[in-house]
């Protein structure tokens, strides 16, 4: 297990299967149900009634911010502004006002340049680094409320290779759970979930809770070693509170199933459980990379969207239910003409 190759982890995929747009309603995306071998093919409204009454789903509630920035290197001819446009992604916040960021072009980019980016807000170069460009920014008032106004919803790479980023992606790439800043990426498998889904699952008397994961450019970021063993996971924040810590853990000594929504809810509860399988209190960073051969300590179940070939999520997938069966469920997602990725449809996986 420890030696295996990525090419392993590899599928080919036709590229008309990239959702571009969710479908609207959310809880109208289709969902494809695993469970020890049985196979079938539902709506995603038809979530609860594949739950059992006390249940746990536990949700991240983090928030992605509009992180993707254009902007141009400020020049004393007004004229040569307009061939230094700037493409800006922020990726992790280092102090109040400077953050790290993908750039491109970066070679454009030189220490001390300004970047404007609107009226109110703007950056200054002060460092270059492996990962990137560090931007100092300047505004007055409220940096988010600026980059709300500024910025545009970080899709990933492989929607923006067929539109870029829009209005409706604000909502969109949010989910109705999101109440804490810090995501450059959605926990894409909570987007399903609309207020009439979740009238269905309380009446059900299926329980919720929430943690926090930010999700990081690691979301992004491919996989460039021959062995998956070799490979090093970004770090991202994450934090589950006593409250949180203390209702998992009762599901967990009474029997109940604790089913995470998303890899990015999986991944942080797998990094907070104990040896002997309970939940403590976290917060802080974790750079997990869930690979054949992990125990799982927590997840009894899984709600996952359909994920890139050769990507840390679709390992993940492998591990939770087995190389072979990951491979047989995406190969009947891909001949049933599922929908991929990030706007596209779910999973319920139960090994």
């Amino acid at each position: 297990m420890t030696h295996m190759r990525l090419t392993e982890f590899d599928f080919l995929l036709p590229k008309e299967l990239i959702a571009t747009r969710p479908k609207v309603p959310r809880s109208n995306s289709r969902l494809l149900y695993y469970n020890q071998n049985i196979l079938r093919d539902l709506s995603f409204f038809d979530l609860p009634d594949q739950l059992k009454t006390g249940d746990l789903l536990v949700f991240n509630n983090t928030k992605v911010i509009p992180a993707l920035l254009h902007g141009v290197i400020e020049e004393t001819d007004k004229s040569k502004e307009k061939w230094n446009r700037l493409e800006f992604l922020l990726t992790k916040r280092l102090t109040v006002n400077q953050w790290l960021c993908l750039c491109k072009p970066i070679k454009k980019l030189k220490l001390d340049n300004h970047i404007i980016f609107s009226n109110d807000l703007s950056g200054k170069v002060v460092d270059r680094q492996k990962d990137g460009v560090v931007l100092e920014f300047q505004y007055v008032g409220d940096f988010f409320l600026l980059l709300a106004k500024t910025g545009q919803m970080p899709l990933p790479p492989y929607i923006r290779k067929f539109r870029s980023a829009d209005a409706q992606d604000k909502d969109d790439y949010q989910t109705i759970f999101s109440t804490t800043i810090g995501s450059i990426a959605s926990p894409t498998a909570a987007l399903h979930f609309d207020s009439n889904l979740m009238e269905r699952i309380e009446a059900k008397g299926i329980k919720i809770c929430f943690v926090t994961l930010h999700v990081g450019i690691g979301t992004f970021s491919p996989i460039r070693t021959e062995y998956i063993c070799d490979h090093i996971m970004h770090e991202e924040f994450g934090e589950i509170d006593l409250a949180t810590s203390e209702i998992i853990n009762d599901a967990l000594t009474s029997g109940r199933r604790v089913i995470p929504v998303g890899t990015t809810s999986l991944r942080i509860l797998e990094s907070s459980a104990t040896k002997s399988g309970h939940i403590k209190h976290f917060k802080g960073f974790t750079n997990i990379f869930i690979r054949p051969g992990f125990k799982f300590r927590v997840a009894s179940a899984l709600i996952t969207n359909f994920h890139l070939p050769k990507s840390s999520l679709f390992i993940l997938i492998s591990s939770f239910v087995g190389l072979e069966v990951a491979k047989k469920l995406y190969s009947h997602a891909i001949t049933n003409k599922y929908r991929f990725y990030s706007y596209g449809d779910a999973s319920l996986l139960i090994p």
